[in-house]
């Protein structure tokens, strides 16, 4: 029987043979991480992303989702398609979409009233956010503010506050909807005020800011977004804003802190999935989100829209909305509001 014999192998044979198994690795690394990752452009499994909104078109929740439905279509490789279902407060919305089948890709971009508010004012909403709905991201987070019109003599919140307490009879103060946050804070205001304050509730900014400047109601809380054009134009004055620190866009107007009060508080939209979307989808959705909400392009898109954005991932935006029913829970129940 012959004998068998081995060539040694070379050093440069070595190397090359460690070369290739690198090549190799590398590469099984590479196709590994192509299937737990998809390629930009690879379309999302499921067909379009139906991105729903709550309230009519024109509003800062609609202004949001148009502007992220742009900046995130070309990472999915599927059209994301705005859908504006109004109805019973954000609430016809919110029962929707939890119901929508599980191989349909849709999400809900909403604020506080249907997500927060709603579950603890209504006896049985039909959906329950905090288990039929997985947070996606914090998209936009707003502030409030308080503004008078031409009939109320004052140019700040410390003579508006002596005004107020001078005149009990001619106080009132409209929001924009009752049940709303803006509603919430003026009750959180004039408990801090000291002050009995009737609170007139709107069916939107529209008709309370005409009442506002026609001299019907003489302060108004709302969102600074719907404040903030007819400050600019003279036609009302904001005179504190509800944010720990002042608005880049009004720096000129103190916050109700830096005015003497111990009240700060925000409103946001956030963007939720029901919790039958599929776990892949959903991370691939909230990466992208992600992604797109940190590009300084789309950041000025949304500041152009007057909208302040911000663009968490989903465990920071859990942690947010859980910071925030801490917050206003007491102060919804201990309002004895009901719809």
């Amino acid at each position: 029987m012959a004998q068998q014999t081995m060539t040694p192998l070379t050093r440069r044979a070595l190397v090359r043979g460690a070369a290739g198994l690198a090549a190799l690795s590398a590469a099984g690394a590479r196709a590994q991480g192509a299937a737990q990752k998809p390629p930009a452009g690879q379309p999302l499994d499921g067909g379009p992303l139906h991105l729903v909104v709550p309230y009519p078109a024109g509003g800062s929740t609609d202004r949001a989702a148009r502007l992220l439905a742009d900046a995130i279509g070309p990472a999915l490789g599927v059209p994301v398609l705005v859908e504006n279902r109004a109805g019973a407060g954000g609430r016809l919305a919110a029962q929707q979409v939890h119901r929508e089948p599980a191989g349909r890709n849709v999400l809900l971009l909403a604020n506080p009233a249907p997500m927060l508010v709603a579950p603890l004012v209504q006896k049985e909403d039909g959906y329950n956010p905090q288990t039929d709905y997985r947070p996606v991201s914090e998209i936009t987070r707003y502030a409030f503010g308080i503004a008078v019109g031409p009939a109320v003599p004052v140019q700040a919140f410390g003579p508006l506050r002596g005004w107020m307490q001078a005149n009990p009879e001619k106080v009132s103060v409209g929001v924009p909807a009752t049940g709303s946050l803006p509603h919430f804070f003026a009750l959180m205001l004039a408990g801090q005020l000291k002050l009995d304050l009737p609170v007139v509730g709107y069916k939107g900014s529209a008709p309370l800011l005409n009442d506002l400047m026609g001299g019907h109601v003489p302060v108004a809380v709302d969102t600074l977004d719907a404040l903030e054009p007819l400050h600019r134009a003279g036609k009302l004055r904001i005179l504190a804003t509800s944010d720990e620190r002042r608005s880049a866009s009004l720096p000129q107007v103190p916050t109700f802190k830096e005015s003497g009060l111990t009240l700060s508080a925000s409103g946001w939209n956030a963007l939720f999935a029901p919790a039958s979307l599929p776990a892949p989808r959903l991370q691939r959705i909230a990466a992208a989100v992600e992604r797109a909400m940190a590009d300084p392009a789309v950041r000025k898109r949304f500041a152009d829209a007057d909208l302040v954005p911000v663009g968490s991932g989903p465990a920071q935006t859990a942690r947010m909305l859980d910071a925030y029913r801490a917050q206003w829970t007491p102060v919804i129940r201990d309002s004895g509001f009901k719809p």
